[in-house]
């Protein structure tokens, strides 16, 4: 019988990094000069868990200190911190970091070739964090084809696009889709897609790759579609042609016939006119559409909305509904537009007049300067006539994913000690000290969020957070747009 201390090996080694004894390997971590981290290491043990670490030692002399030096600009400190306690530990601990650096991590891991922590990383994404791979998934889908080890994640995604095809076409990054990706994806014989639908797809995915083409298809010069077809010509042999209805042959293939080779084209022909007359064409099988249909992708109902977009409207929902995993389609909700400032008016009593007695609201920001979009939730009914400290665990305040910050943020109510602050009197409307609304939010500055006793975390980086409860001038804000929805079942 063998017996194993791992634990204290674990700890050894552990001690050894902090220790910087007998270190002979010296590693600068960052690209910006002031955020650079010196790593002391010891090449025998970096070698030994990574076969990049060994090329690159062996490639790198020392030098006058008896010191081999190592730059890694393209990896954050955060991130190999993480590493390089694994690297000694075979440690690693996710619960503190954001999905968005562990997913950095995932691609340091793959530079770094430490291929027990690849597999660890993307298992832990789909197990336990498929919500965050979702709201992501054009840059998760990219780089899975573009990295050979996230197979893991990769099976993920085409699983996703075979199912819900327009998760990715509908994508507002779908036309930077890199060539390759899309080929993968016209690949599938299980895309649930009508073909005249997916070649709709790949023309303007084409066309967006030429933006000089005249956006009059009746001007197009043979110039124009032989450009086209360039751009396209890895991506038209995956087209089932055959697969298209009479109908879709007409409507979309007839204008654009000058992509097709002569014989492509007349052999559709063919198929249209005589069906049973056998053609020279590759003929591709039509693709394994499931009998047993999907839930059908219902066409989002537009939110009317001047600050957030369906995507998300569709996260906030799963909040409502306390689900770990954010929907990707067919809202449950209904987003009913109440209250809108440049509309209504930016003064919180109009929000209690307009709002009296209504129960289920959203009220979204947007912050004046930076873009920032903040909000909260609140089930029960706002009164116009009543100042009241209201309790529910079920509110919550947010921020949303924006242009500038990677990930929303949720803050649930955890105490419901007075979680929402009723007070039309005092031109007030708060979530506890996480949120407050007070006065006329555009003309006056005075909104804030504070660290709260109601809610679980704050939802604006430190430096806008105020630490005594009143507003600051770094804390306080003002906005360029407020509105509220009533939240009410499809």
């Amino acid at each position: 019988m063998t017996s194993q201390f791992y634990d204290r090996l674990s700890n050894d080694l552990t001690q050894l990094l902090e220790s910087g004894v007998n270190c002979d390997v010296s590693i600068e971590v960052g690209e910006e000069v002031s955020l650079v981290n010196i790593y002391k290491v010891h090449s025998i043990i970096l070698q030994s868990r990574s076969p990049y670490f060994k090329k690159k030692f062996d490639e790198i002399a020392f030098n006058e200190n008896n010191i081999k030096v190592l730059k890694l600009p393209n990896i954050s400190v955060k991130v190999f911190n993480v590493v390089i306690k694994y690297i000694y530990s075979g440690k690693v601990s996710l619960e503190k970091l954001e999905n968005s650096i562990i997913f950095d991590l995932l691609i340091a891991s793959n530079e770094l070739e430490l291929d027990e922590l690849i597999e660890h990383l993307q298992t832990n994404f789909v197990n336990n964090n498929a919500s965050w791979l979702r709201l992501n998934f054009a840059q998760v889908y990219r780089t899975s084809y573009q990295v050979k080890s996230f197979k893991i994640i990769r099976d993920f995604c085409d699983d996703i696009i075979a199912k819900y095809p327009n998760t990715i076409f509908e994508s507002e990054n779908f036309y930077t889709l890199p060539e390759d990706t899309l080929i993968s994806i016209l690949k599938k014989d299980d895309l649930q897609l009508e073909e005249g639908k997916i070649w709709e797809y790949v023309i303007e995915w084409g066309k967006a790759k030429n933006p000089t083409l005249p956006t009059n298809l009746d001007k197009w010069t043979s110039d124009n579609f032989l450009s086209l077809k360039k751009v396209l010509k890895e991506c038209l042999p995956h087209i089932r042609y055959f697969s298209f209805s009479n109908e879709d042959v007409v409507e979309k293939i007839y204008p654009y016939q000058q992509l097709l080779e002569h014989r492509l084209f007349s052999d559709i022909n063919i198929k249209l006119i005589t069906p049973n007359k056998p053609i020279s064409s590759i003929v591709l099988s039509p693709r394994k559409i499931l009998n047993t249909i999907l839930p059908a992708r219902i066409t989002p109902i537009p939110l009317f909305s001047n600050i957030i977009t369906n995507e998300h409207a569709l996260e906030i929902s799963s909040w409502i509904d306390k689900k770990e995993t954010p929907y990707i389609e067919n809202n449950p909700y209904e987003f009913k537009l109440l209250v809108r400032g440049s509309r209504d008016g930016f003064d919180v009593k109009t929000i209690y007049n307009i709002c009296d007695k209504v129960s289920k609201t959203i009220i979204i920001l947007k912050v004046k300067g930076n873009g920032e979009i903040l909000g909260g939730y609140n089930p029960l009914e706002l009164e116009n006539n009543n100042n009241r400290l209201k309790y529910t665990n079920d509110s919550f305040v947010f921020s949303l994913k924006t242009a500038n910050m990677k990930n929303s943020i949720l803050s649930r109510a955890f105490k419901p000690n007075s979680s929402i602050r009723n007070n039309p009197s005092d031109l007030e409307l708060s979530f506890g000290y996480a949120l407050r609304l007070i006065g006329n939010l555009k003309t006056e500055k005075r909104c804030y969020c504070s660290k709260s006793k109601e809610y679980s975390k704050l939802i604006r980086s430190r430096e806008f957070i105020s630490t005594d409860w009143s507003a600051t001038e770094n804390s306080s804000f003002s906005v360029e747009e407020y509105e509220v929805f009533k939240i009410s079942p499809r």
